[in-house]
């Protein structure tokens, strides 16, 4: 039950958002609203000239384009974005210090040579999307032939179009994307089939594939064998035997790598689940644990925040490469870097990329910036990363779980039944959603508007999160809805 009717984040701020609909006339904030404001959305609280700059979070998110009364809607008929081409950045730290939590909560999972997962799967990935038809067909038979399989989460086939016809980096990051899938933790035995004459050749492919469990990784080429799906059915056999002798014990939470992404964002999601999940990877820097966030322009317009966070000079010059070599993406391309919000996050009163930004960053909290990751890079810093990458939600959250996420926290205020080849949790901005969409939604912040705490959701959000590691299946595992999307930047020969 919504017990406020609109909230002004920050003291600074000249405009407040809408926590539901109100109506012309209406008086909120002791303002007097000059016309209909949708939940979410933005109405002026001071008088903002045209030219001046209109603040939320604190931050400027824009300029006035036009003279806005105060109770005037505030969106794209009157505020424009400040951005402009590549800044100039100075390294000055804030040096954010996070208390250290003892005694951190255990979860379930598995332990295999070092690593830790929390899926015991079979897997099945295509090295060329030419083979991906068959992939899907040894699934299919496998599962038919073996039916339920204790001890086994599931057996997927993870396809996609790329693995020919492209050179140089492009080449080089779809073959390295596809090798940290192969020895991810979740993987409880993985088989790796090839055709036989593309780009991506498997006899490269496990050259430069690293240390990997010999036990747990199978290679087939179907141009060599008669029968590639009764060849690759057998093969599934030899790794479902080491997998199905996998058991889950206790280990800490501190050990997972939690990816934050949002995605469908609304006026609401800089509010409640994105400042939710800002605390929740706050928590996991206390107990020595690790969080990612990605989707770089959405940092855009909130990056020097980010920067002033770095641990050190040299995190802080990653962080700078990270932000000008996305922004540079852009210009290569002859796009413009700064119209990002998408047409579903303008309807939820999102107006401006500083105003997405701004929300989406809440996702990272206040800890320091411990490790950047690029383009087909692993985590190794404990704490908070950043992560090169889109904002493309299927491409974000493929590259949140090769860099080695065990889940992602997926914070939405429109909805998505999307899911990665990691458990993906959706959590609700809103409880309208939540309640509508209870096939996609998972977790629902939404209720914070109507005063929940933001300490007792972080409880329930920590029990949650180590419930799925655990192995409680999330929505996106209920229904089936494993995607992976490489991310493409090259040409296509």
């Amino acid at each position: 039950m919504i017990t406020r009717k609109s909230i002004h984040i920050f003291e600074s701020d000249n405009v407040s958002v809408a926590l539901c609909d109100l109506k012309k006339g209406e008086t909120v904030e002791d303002v007097t609203l000059s016309e209909d404001i949708t939940r979410g959305h933005k109405f002026a609280v001071k008088p903002i000239k045209a030219g001046e700059n209109v603040v939320k979070y604190g931050e400027v998110i824009g300029h006035a384009t036009e003279d806005i009364a105060v109770g005037d809607h505030v969106h794209l008929h009157n505020l424009k974005t400040n951005l402009d081409g590549e800044l100039f950045y100075t390294y000055n730290p804030t040096n954010p210090v996070t208390a250290a939590i003892k005694n951190p909560p255990t979860v379930n999972a598995y332990r295999r040579k070092g690593q830790v997962g929390i899926r015991n799967e079979l897997w099945v990935i295509p090295t060329v999307g030419c083979v991906n038809a068959q992939a899907k067909e040894i699934v299919n038979r496998f599962n038919k032939k073996h039916g339920d399989m204790p001890y086994i989460d599931g057996v997927f086939a993870f396809t996609h179009p790329y693995g020919c016809s492209q050179v140089g980096d492009d080449h080089e990051r779809t073959k390295r994307l596809l090798q940290q899938m192969v020895k991810h933790p979740n993987a409880g035995g993985v088989l790796v089939l090839g055709l036989g004459c593309e780009n991506n050749r498997m006899d490269q492919f496990i050259q430069t594939l690293g240390d990997y469990d010999k036990e747990r990784v199978s290679f087939l080429v179907a141009q060599e064998v008669s029968d590639e799906i009764e060849e690759g059915v057998k093969r599934l056999e030899g790794l479902y035997e080491v997998a199905k002798n996998d058991r889950r014990e206790k280990v800490s939470l501190s050990e997972l790598k939690i990816g934050l992404k949002c995605g469908g964002s609304d006026g609401l999601s800089g509010i409640t689940a994105n400042p939710l999940l800002g605390r929740f990877s706050d928590y996991m820097a206390a107990i020595g644990g690790t969080t990612v966030l990605t989707e770089v322009p959405e940092m855009f317009g909130a990056e020097t925040l980010l920067m002033s966070r770095a641990k050190d000079e040299k995190t802080f010059s990653d962080i700078v490469k990270l932000i000008n070599d996305f922004k540079n993406y852009y210009a290569s391309n002859n796009q413009p870097c700064y119209e990002n919000p998408s047409p579903g996050n303008k309807a939820g009163g999102i107006t401006t990329l500083e105003d997405k930004s701004l929300g989406c960053t809440q996702k990272s909290g206040n800890s320091t910036v411990c490790g950047v990751v690029f383009d087909g890079g692993s985590l190794v810093e404990k704490g908070l990363n950043l992560l090169n990458g889109p904002g493309n939600d299927m491409v974000a959250v493929t590259n949140l779980a090769t860099a080695g996420c065990h889940m992602v926290l997926f914070t939405t205020g429109r909805g998505t039944p999307f899911g990665g080849f990691v458990p993906t949790v959706k959590i609700s901005t809103n409880t309208e959603l939540f309640t509508n969409k209870k096939n996609w939604i998972d977790f629902n912040a939404g209720d914070i508007v109507g005063g929940a705490e933001f300490s007792d959701k972080l409880d329930q959000l920590i029990k949650y999160v180590c419930a799925v590691a655990s192995g409680e299946k999330t929505r996106n595992e209920i229904n089936n809805t494993r995607e992976i999307a490489l991310f493409k930047t090259g040409v296509t020969l």
